[in-house]
């Protein structure tokens, strides 16, 4: 038989060499995305982030989170089960169900987490979930973790939720949407969907991330100005951190929901409690609301404003039905670079490209501030249409 020799074998590749060609890959189709630190005093108007009413440095606000932080600590210090969770947790749990028009709510450390948890928890192997096209990658991750099995419907398409459930009848079966989807900013049709999964005896889980604060009277969000609050069929999944402007998450509904959320689900069970200064800011900002209703209808009056110039102007833009703003661009890279000169002129966009667009179309995101000014709107809007690529006019 032939020894082997020494050297004669092929040397083995390093075990993460495979990333410098996922990053050639990722730059010759201008998806690189890289962490841009920002300063604590604002050098540029923020379009960018999801501070839909302002709240996150009101004196208010910022007072309530030190204020907490002082009294409960820096940290949750465990598990909600074990020490994470303090009496401020289940103030604001009980506010915001009472706010948002349901029997009981949950704090969780993310939006993220509140969704997983309610995928995960309110679903079994063999059981059916029927996921909206649009939704965000939290529920997608909370469908392929829950085990069931997954039906993709057509973007915000009732009939096609009926067909699917009818082709799967007597199967326990969950239908989850976006409230807004936060690609283009439109809203589901929430009472159609709901009619679809009562005629099937689904149950219906709305993530209302992009409408608590900015739909429904006040700012309760979308399953309560579709007459879906408290309703026995609905969840609703939120974050507070958008208009809330603090940290965290919750799922709303009925009493016996929560429970089964308290001792099934993994992401509240086993990961930390949210910190006390996010309960505590978030708290205060859900209180300011309460007292200023008017603020969600700002919000939303200074989308309709951007949405109005920035077409007039040319540009292909979506009619918001909450507070984003999507322009679209010609290409990733046109919109990488169209983000990049708003900037540099002191104006902060998002800038959206596959994976992050479900229909691989990249756009920039403007997202509309209750505390705006007349005088930066119309600055905002000079400014993306002075630096828009010469073919982003009209882009069908």
């Amino acid at each position: 038989m032939p020894m082997d020799v020494p050297g004669d074998a092929a040397e083995p590749q390093a075990p993460f060499d495979w990333t410098g060609a996922e990053a050639r890959r990722r730059a010759d189709a201008g998806l690189v995305r890289t962490l841009r630190p920002r300063p604590a005093e604002a050098e540029a108007l923020d379009l960018a982030g999801n501070d839909y009413l302002g709240l996150t440095r009101h004196p208010d606000v910022t007072g309530a989170a030190a204020g907490a932080a002082r009294r409960w600590g820096a940290g949750a210090t465990g598990s909600r089960l074990v020490t994470g969770s303090t009496e401020l947790h289940a103030t604001l749990e009980r506010e915001l169900a009472a706010f948002c028009g349901f029997e009981a709510a949950l704090v969780f450390s993310s939006g993220y987490a509140a969704n997983l948890a309610a995928l995960t928890a309110l679903t079994a192997r063999g059981s059916l979930v029927v996921s909206d096209a649009g939704n965000h990658a939290s529920i997608v991750d909370g469908c392929r973790l829950s085990r069931a099995d997954t039906e993709v419907v057509p973007h915000a398409d009732p009939d096609a939720v009926r067909k699917t459930l009818a082709a799967h009848p007597g199967r326990r079966a969950l239908v989850v949407s976006d409230s807004v989807f936060s690609v283009d900013g439109d809203a589901a049709p929430l009472a159609a969907l709901a009619a679809a999964c009562r005629s099937h005896g689904a149950a219906l889980v709305v993530d209302d991330a992009h409408g608590l604060g900015v739909l429904g009277e006040g700012g309760r969000g979308a399953p309560h100005a579709a007459g879906l609050a408290g309703a026995p069929d609905v969840v609703a999944t939120a974050t507070l951190s958008k208009s809330l402007g603090s940290q965290g998450g919750a799922v709303l509904g009925p009493a016996r929901v929560v429970d089964h959320l308290v001792n099934a689900a993994r992401t509240f069970i086993f990961d930390t409690g949210l910190a006390p200064a996010a309960a505590g800011a978030a708290l205060a900002s859900l209180r300011l609301l309460r007292g200023r209703p008017e603020l969600a209808d700002r919000v939303r009056a200074v989308a309709a404003a951007l949405h109005g110039r920035l077409t007039a102007a040319g540009l292909s833009a979506v009619r918001p039905d909450a507070a984003v703003v999507s322009v679209r661009a010609p290409s990733a890279a046109e919109a990488v670079r169209w983000a990049a000169d708003c900037r540099a002129e002191g104006l902060a966009v998002g800038c959206f490209r596959p994976p992050s667009v479900p229909d691989g179309v990249s756009r920039l995101r403007l997202t509309a501030r209750a505390d705006l000014t007349e005088e930066q709107i119309a600055w905002a809007v000079a400014t993306v249409v002075r630096t828009a690529p010469p073919t982003a006019a009209h882009l069908g």
